[in-house]
């Protein structure tokens, strides 16, 4: 397990740097216009670390969201739009360093891919406004099979 925390770290870690400068998708349902904000006013929206996450492609540095112990009932939401996004019941301990899930919630996210390590890996975003959420991989649990790999930052909790 210490070999996959160190090269998701890693990986993860350069993608952070390699996607910086590049600005997230803009959410693509008609009825999320009021979500397609200016990047000044995302600024002025978000704390720097957040805004560097969802809207700057992003990483925070694995095992620094409060969030990978949260053990409560309940449901995450985007952090940038308050979109919820994953229950409670599909989180689970990857071992990766970030909040990890099973199945997102319908209809809640979009993916494209992303080519910023050389090699293709599905990313993820807020279907209503965007903001990069982390990516997607195939070596989770039953029964989909899937990791939904989250930065914390860019997730609220709101417990039931």
């Amino acid at each position: 397990m210490a070999r996959r925390q160190l090269l998701t770290g890693l990986a993860s870690g350069l993608a952070g740097l390699l996607g910086a400068a590049r600005p997230a998708q803009a959410a693509s349902k008609a009825g999320d216009a009021d979500w397609q904000l200016s990047d000044a006013e995302w600024k002025r929206r978000l704390s720097p670390e957040a805004y560097q996450v969802l809207r700057r492609e992003g990483t925070e540095r694995p095992f620094s969201s409060p969030l990978n112990g949260e053990k409560r009932a309940g449901t995450y939401h985007c952090a940038g739009c308050d979109l919820p996004l994953f229950s409670s019941e599909a989180k689970y301990d990857s071992g990766t360093g970030w909040p990890s899930f099973w199945q997102p919630l319908a209809g809640a996210i979009g993916t494209r891919l992303d080519f910023k390590l050389i090699v293709p890996r599905t990313e993820y975003h807020c279907q209503r406004c965007g903001g990069h959420q982390g990516h997607v991989f195939g070596d989770g649990p039953r029964p989909t099979g899937k990791r939904y790999c989250n930065n914390g930052v860019a997730l609220q909790f709101k417990p039931n």
